[in-house]
C-alpha cells in the first residue's frame, strides 16, 4: 500500500511489474467541489474554506476547484475571502493555529510559482497570495490562504495539484456543464457537493468521477467505508472490507468424498 504522489506511483507499479506484485495505491488529487445555488451558505463556506485550508492545502483530498453555481458566485466568493482572512495562522503544534506552515521550503517555494502563475495567467487574487513575513511567521514557511476567482479551466492553477492553501473559484450555470468540468481532470479522489436537494445530492454523487463524495461536508472518514481514487489517483482501497481484500488472495479447492 502506498500513499503519495501519482509520479511516484507510477514508478512503484513499473519497480513491481518485474515479479508481478499486486499494489494498492493513494495518489495525488484535483478534487473538485460543487456549490448549488440552494446550499447553506453559513455551513458550505467554512466547510469549503476548510476543505483546502486544513493542513495547509497539503493533502490528496483538497477541494481546491471550487465550481460555484452564477447567481451565487460573488457573494460566495466574498464570503470565503472574509472566512479566509479570519484564520489565525501559526506554529502548527498551537492548538489555537488553523493554518500552520508549509512543510519545506521547497514545497513554499513551489506554491509561491503557482501564486505567481494564477496571476500572471489572468485569474484575480481576491485575498491572499503571499508569504506570510511578519514577526515569527519569517521563521517559517507560511503562506496566506489565498482565492482566485476569475479561474478558467485551462489555468495551471485550476488543472495543477498544488499541495498549499490556494482555491480557484470557478462559476457554472447547469449541472451538467458542472458534472462535465469537474470530470475533466486526469484524477479521481475526492469531490464535495452542497445542496439542500436530495435528488440532485445524488445524481452530482453518481456522475462524478471520484473515489469519494461528501455532500454538506468534507474530509469525513469512517473505517468501514473504503477510500480510494480512480483514474490517475490510484487504485485499490484502504478501509472497509475492500482494504483487507488488498492483503488477501481468493482460492478455489475442490474435494472429491466418493
Amino acid at each position: 500500500v502506498f500513499t503519495g504522489s501519482t509520479a511516484t506511483g507510477q514508478s512503484i507499479v513499473r519497480a513491481s511489474a518485474g515479479n508481478l506484485k499486486r499494489v494498492s495505491l493513494e495518489l495525488g488529487g484535483k478534487s473538485p467541489v460543487i456549490v448549488c445555488a440552494d446550499a447553506d451558505l453559513d455551513r458550505a463556506v467554512p466547510v469549503a474554506a476548510m476543505s483546502v485550508f486544513a493542513n495547509s492545502g497539503q493533502i490528496c483530498i483538497a477541494g481546491s476547484r471550487l465550481f460555484v453555481e452564477r447567481s451565487i458566485h460573488d457573494e460566495f466568493v466574498e464570503r470565503l475571502a472574509a472566512y479566509a482572512k479570519g484564520l489565525r495562522i501559526g506554529d502548527g503544534i498551537d492548538p489555537a493555529t488553523e493554518i500552520g506552515p508549509l512543510v519545506s521550503e521547497k514545497q513554499l517555494l513551489r506554491v509561491t510559482g503557482y501564486l505567481e502563475a494564477g496571476t500572471a495567467e489572468g485569474a484575480t487574487l481576491v485575498t491572499g497570495g503571499t508569504r506570510l513575513v511578519e514577526g515569527a511567521l519569517a521563521a517559517g514557511n507560511f503562506v496566506a490562504p489565498t482565492v482566485f476567482a476569475g479561474v478558467s479551466d485551462d489555468m495551471r492553477i485550476a488543472r495543477e495539484e498544488i499541495f498549499g492553501p490556494v482555491i480557484s473559484a470557478l462559476p457554472f450555470d447547469t449541472l451538467d456543464e458542472a458534472i462535465e468540468r469537474a470530470n475533466n481532470t486526469p484524477y479521481g479522489l475526492a469531490a464535495g457537493v452542497f445542496t439542500q436537494n436530495v435528488a440532485t445530492a445524488h445524481q452530482l454523487a453518481r456522475k462524478i468521477r471520484a473515489g469519494s463524495v461528501w455532500v454538506n461536508t468534507y474530509h469525513a472518514i469512517d473505517p468501514a467505508v473504503p477510500f480510494g481514487g480512480y483514474k490517475m489517483s490510484g487504485y485499490g482501497r484502504e478501509g472497509g472490507a475492500e482494504h483487507l481484500d488488498e492483503y488477501l488472495n481468493t482460492k478455489g479447492v475442490f474435494i472429491q468424498i466418493d
